[in-house]
């Protein structure tokens, strides 16, 4: 039985971590602000013996007591529409969270595990992306805040790798979908699913060519477990390298959902990365680790939480 801390853990993959140490027998630590987490995502866990929440901002000091053996740094907004409306914290949570985070590993000589992200590689002139590749990332257009910081984010935490001998993990985490994105969040899943839902028109950026590669959460937490169990210090890419279109993201989800909405387009928003598919070699080889659910079957989950939310038999 481990102690964890997880910052950021009322957040949508956060909070599915949160159950996978639960389900290990692990004690769990859950830090977030909840400026984009929700505490609806934790809600079944209040009250568990092994669970414990703190509204915290992970860019202050950080202290825990009594030993941790494990430090997950999730804590960031994570879509399109947080980093306008939330640059400075974007900065901050990637810069001086992922700072304070390191330091409680280092304190306790916990293992520490970075979230990081596809947006490494900004828009890619190499496809697919593999680790080696350094990104294309535009650092003073509206998404360079969240880009930036998960840059610096990385290069500090293999600082404190390198400097302090602290054991650290790297995942670059794709595009990734299901139960507990927010409605409001901005990304095309959300967005197509409630729109489709309510008979509203769907909105496609752009003409809809642009790809991205979604990875279910489920896939994604065993992916992650896998990589924090495993001796690998560098990033890995943790993503699922089914590529597909936006324009046929938005088909299929109104075909699932029964829908007659119309596919209307509006203009594609700046430094809107035209392809996005992960190369999982590492991720396969290294830590024995795929993507097992298909986009047909996770779509269906996601859709029935979205119905649910939205009240919608």
């Amino acid at each position: 039985m481990a102690k964890v801390v997880i910052t950021g853990g009322a957040g949508f993959i956060g909070s599915h971590l949160c159950d996978r140490f639960i389900a290990e027998g692990d004690e769990v630590i859950c830090l977030d602000n909840l400026i984009t987490g929700t505490p609806d995502n934790i809600a079944h866990l209040f009250g568990h013996p092994k669970f414990k929440f703190i509204k915290y901002d992970v860019t202050e000091f950080l202290y825990v007591p009594g030993d941790v053996d494990f430090v997950l740094h999730f804590a960031s907004p994570a879509s399109p529409m947080d980093y306008v409306k939330y640059p400075i914290q974007t900065l901050k949570v990637g810069a001086l969270g992922t700072h304070k985070a390191l330091g409680l590993a280092k304190a306790k000589g916990a293992r520490f595990l970075l979230a990081s992200t596809s947006e490494v590689y900004g828009d890619p002139l190499v496809h697919p992306q593999s680790e080696e590749y350094w990104g294309n990332v535009n650092p003073i257009g509206i998404r360079g805040v969240y880009d930036e910081a998960k840059r610096f984010a990385e290069a500090m935490t293999m600082a404190y790798h390198r400097y302090h001998g602290l054991d650290t993990r790297i995942a670059r985490i794709f595009n990734t979908y299901g139960p507990r994105m927010r409605i409001d969040d901005g990304r095309a899943i959300p967005a197509f699913m409630t729109q489709a839902l309510k008979g509203e028109d769907i909105t496609v950026f752009g003409d809809g060519s642009q790809t991205r590669s979604i990875c279910y959460i489920d896939d994604l937490v065993e992916g992650i477990f896998k990589l924090l169990m495993s001796d690998y210090v560098y990033p890995i890419n943790l993503g699922n390298p089914d590529e597909v279109t936006i324009l046929e993201l938005a088909m299929e989800i109104k075909e699932l959902a029964g829908s007659n909405s119309k596919i209307v387009f509006k203009p594609l928003p700046p430094d809107d990365p035209k392809v996005r598919r992960p190369d999982i070699t590492k991720a396969r080889e290294i830590l024995g680790w795929e993507p097992k659910v298909s986009r047909k079957e996770g779509l269906k989950k996601t859709l029935e939480y979205f119905k649910q939310k939205l009240g919608i038999d």
